[in-house]
């Protein structure tokens, strides 16, 4: 009797833990394909505003042995824009990509993205892909081990946004006066510590705010008033809006330096930062490790570890810049 009564309630206890976390079939046992929430905008030919980020985690997904329409399906936050939305939309495209009911989501779009998904649901696991510094801005009270339902790639970026200021320093030696665009998510700790990078290279910087692409210009005309004669940008809005922003940067005559290479890409002049699509690819493995049935809380947050710098020469040449070969010589990628 004592046995029995021990193994009623050994499986009890199980029941409960299974309803908390119940496990996931993996892809060979479902019955129907795997939802997973991409939380980004496609625009009106399907495609994410950044593709080369969405379409290296699909491939990576496919490598991973998901075959579209098949083992996975994908829901994202809002279809067939004409233009990127904007950033006081995020609640709205949170809650709308919930309701779709996906088995896990994976975010870009920073800090702001992931609070508006975890106010939009406490149960759907999330997997962060761009967030800055999780463990600082409170995501998570761990790196090894979250807990709750958010895990994912935290990223270093009061540290980048230091070095990308050194950079531009020494590709400009002669510049003192530099304007930082930054948009109004952007963590006091990271415009800190640039500020002090600054002041440490005996810069003058002057922070200029950029709530969304309707406040480019504006944003310029104030840096030019204020006889800025560089640019640094880590405004993530400015990702899918960058055509129009680095038109800006050359009708103003501004050397920049980017967070991004796909900006440079575009025409902007330089840029330091992590490779996203690696990221993106990265995510991927979190996205099917929670797809068969592990705890996002038991995943330990990983850090960037690829990172690049990208000249654009063409650039350079028409703003008059001449690089110092002891940036040319580091660089990852330089377009001709």
């Amino acid at each position: 009797m004592m046995r029995r009564r021990a193994l009623l309630k050994l499986l009890g206890a199980t029941a409960t833990i299974s309803v908390a976390w119940p496990l996931r079939p993996n892809a060979q046992q479902r019955s129907q394909p795997a939802l997973v929430g991409i939380f980004t905008a496609t625009d009106l030919t399907g495609k994410s505003f950044v593709p080369a980020e969405t379409d290296a985690f699909l491939q990576a997904m496919r490598d991973l042995g998901y075959v579209e329409g098949q083992t996975i399906s994908y829901a994202y936050a809002a279809r067939n824009q004409a233009k990127p939305p904007p950033a006081s939309s995020r609640p709205a495209m949170a809650l709308e990509l919930v309701r779709q009911k996906p088995e896990v989501i994976a975010t870009s779009g920073g800090l702001p993205a992931v609070r508006a998904l975890m106010e939009a649901t406490s149960t759907i696991p999330i997997v962060m892909v761009t967030t800055s510094d999780a463990l600082e801005t409170g995501l998570v009270t761990s790196l090894a081990h979250p807990g709750g339902h958010v895990t994912g790639l935290s990223i270093p970026n009061k540290e980048l946004g230091a070095k990308r200021l050194g950079l531009l320093h020494e590709t400009l030696p002669l510049v003192r006066r530099i304007a930082v665009f930054w948009d109004p998510t952007t963590p006091q700790s990271e415009r800190d510590a640039q500020d002090a990078a600054g002041r440490a290279l005996g810069l003058e910087l002057r922070f200029v705010e950029i709530s969304g692409p309707d406040a480019f210009e504006s944003a310029f005309e104030a840096a030019a008033k204020w006889g800025a004669e560089a640019l640094l940008s880590g405004a993530g809005l400015v990702t899918p809006n960058r055509q129009s922003f680095v038109a800006l940067a050359a009708r103003y005559r501004l050397p920049a330096i980017y967070h991004q290479s796909i900006i440079v890409d575009a025409g902007g002049m330089m840029s330091y930062g992590l490779n996203f699509p690696d990221l993106w690819r990265r995510a991927a493995t979190y996205v099917d490790k929670i797809l068969k049935g592990a705890k996002p809380g038991d995943l330990p947050i990983e850090q960037p570890t690829k990172f690049e710098l990208v000249i654009n020469l063409k650039t350079a040449k028409a703003l008059e810049v001449f690089l110092p070969k002891s940036v040319l010589a580091r660089a990852d990628g330089v377009i001709e």
